[in-house]
This record gives structure tokens, sequence and C-alpha cells, in this order.
């Protein structure tokens, strides 16, 4: 029984082989990882901020050419969000994020982290609150519910710091929920460029 199987891209018009039991999701996530490319795709929790994670600082350990993160993630969990930040602010790479699809809540603070920032037209921005859902005794809840404030207020400093507005209008327009295209989200100061364009 033959350990690989024939993958069905071709790479210089040989077809590429991928391991027997590899998935050909996985098997795309190695391709792309070797171009230096991680996907966000999808809610951003915790499992989907550590994964990213580990593939930002594998890649920046392996090398100094820029790394890209493509993310498509219409909403998440500001713990996890911050993971990205964090990590994000600890390589030594330069890191270019390209957006498509839907950007919304906290994914927007991760998009802020990156040296150059990129969309394509039809790309939408959601600035909105995280949803938080505290439980435990009213002192937990009033403990949680601080921390989020307090991580809050990081993620607007965070976005006012990159768009050059006040932390209070990222605030204010992230509480009303503010949708913004491509276009208006250049405009605002959250990407540096629109991408493929034609």
């Amino acid at each position: 029984m033959s350990l690989f199987s024939v993958g069905v891209a071709h790479q210089g018009g040989v077809p590429r082989l991928y391991a027997r039991g590899m998935s050909r999701g996985d098997w795309l996530h190695e391709q792309l990882f070797e171009r230096r490319i991680v996907l966000v795709s999808g809610r951003l929790d915790d499992s989907v901020a550590a994964k990213a994670a580990a593939a930002l600082l594998a890649l920046d350990a392996g090398g100094s050419r820029p790394i890209e993160l493509h993310v498509n993630s219409p909403d998440g969990e500001l713990g996890a969000a911050f993971v990205l930040v964090d990590t994000a602010d600890t390589l030594r790479s330069a890191l270019h994020v390209h957006c498509r699809g839907q950007i919304g809540g906290p994914v927007v603070a991760v998009v802020a982290t990156a040296d150059h920032r990129t969309a394509t037209p039809h790309a939408r921005f959601h600035l909105a609150q995280p949803k938080a859902r505290f439980t435990g005794t009213p002192e937990e809840i009033a403990a949680q519910s601080g921390q989020q404030q307090e991580l809050l207020w990081k993620l607007y400093g965070r976005l006012a710091r990159r768009t050059g507005r006040p932390a209070e209008e990222i605030a204010e327009d992230m509480r009303r929920g503010r949708y913004l295209a491509a276009r208006e989200a250049l405009d605002y100061g959250l990407i540096d460029e629109i991408i493929g364009d034609r």
C-alpha cells in the first residue's frame, strides 16, 4: 500500500503528491503555509486564534520574508483577537493582512496590527462591539465586565493609533455597529490599499 496519493493540484505541470489520510483542506493549508500565507476564516474563537498564532510564529522562526494573513471573519471573541494582536506584535517578519469577505467585531484590531493592510473591492467591515456572556457570582460578573471594558478600550486605542481617529469616535462607531465598504474603510484608515479591482 502506497503512503502517498496523487493530489488534484499541479505544480509546474507535475501532479503534486500528498500523504494518504491528509484531507485536501489540510493539503491546501500546507501549500499556503509553504508560501508564508495563513488563513483565518469564520468566527475567530480561541481555537482558531491559537492555530493562526502558532502558524505565524512558526513562519516567523523560519525566515524573515513577509507573512501574509488572509482574513475573512465576520465576528469573534475579544480575547481571541488579542491573542493574534499580541502575536503580531512579537513578529520580526513584516505582517501583511489581506481582507476579503466580511471583517467584523474585534477582528478589526487584528487588521490594525499589520505593517500593510489590503482588502478586496467587495470586502465589508463591521465596526461592532463583541458580544460577551458572563457567568458566576455578582462579584465575578462585575470583574469579568470590567476586564471586558479594559480590553475594549485597548482595542479602541489600537484602532485610534492606526487610523488617526479619536478613540471616542471609534468607540461610538463600534457601539452603533457601523458598516464600511472597502472604499470607506480606506478613507477611515482601516486599510492601506484596495487590490484586485479590475
